[in-house]
């Protein structure tokens, strides 16, 4: 595994970077987030097929997203494989979090099925963290990899015991982060949540990463 490319296998013209996502929402999260740091990379969505995810780590997933975006696009890739772990079903749904309720990837199913299967464990057990592992994939020239790394964020909670909130997506309105005082991730500002969430201490570590990406 070789280093991030330098200018002479980078692409040329404005610096895009391809987020192996159909999600619009994580589009626009992981906009924000990214902007942070290199405003002058503009995060695109994924228009191209969907690879089988089969991996049974949160990294394997995202390597296998991210390799098949920068492999269909030619373009820098990132990708997320993220989930909710709850202590007391031993770090389930974890990797299965998308798929809790079934196939459909149906989010509402997902969190009331989770909410029913915690329905009668108490608050001091209703312990969870979500995860968040980025990988990055950065092709060369002729579609070879040349780099490609991984990295993870972990924001610890509890699980509520029923939703609040309007904003965010997924189990969002059922997770109580320890550090938003009672408040679901739902409950927070994108503001608020992009600067706390996990994909946000994940991209703590990407960061220097992404720095190293010719401008």
């Amino acid at each position: 595994m070789t280093g991030v490319p330098n200018s002479s296998t980078a692409d040329a013209g404005p610096r895009r970077i391809v987020l192996a996502t159909h999600n619009p929402h994580k589009v626009e999260e992981f906009g924000a987030i990214v902007a942070r740091v290199r405003p002058d990379l503009e995060v695109i969505g994924y228009d191209g097929p969907e690879p089988i995810e089969d991996g049974v780590t949160f990294a394997a997933n995202a390597l296998i997203k991210a390799r098949a975006a920068a492999a269909h696009t030619g373009l820098p890739a990132l990708a997320d494989d993220s989930g909710v772990c709850v202590d007391v079903l031993g770090g389930a749904p974890g990797v299965f979090s998308a798929y809790w309720a079934g196939h459909r990837k149906d989010p509402r199913a997902n969190l009331e099925l989770l909410l029913d299967q915690l329905s009668d464990i108490a608050d001091p057990h209703r312990t969870a963290q979500f995860v968040s592992t980025i990988a990055l994939v950065v092709p060369g020239p002729d579609g070879r990899i040349v780099h490609e790394e991984t990295v993870e964020g972990v924001w610890p909670g509890r699980l509520a015991t029923a939703p609040s909130g309007d904003g965010g997506f997924g189990y969002d309105p059922i997770f109580l982060p320890d550090d938003q005082q009672g408040r679901t991730a739902a409950d927070l500002s994108a503001e608020e949540k992009n600067a706390a969430s996990h994909r946000a201490r994940a991209f703590v570590a990407l960061a220097p990463l992404l720095s190293a990406l010719e401008r």
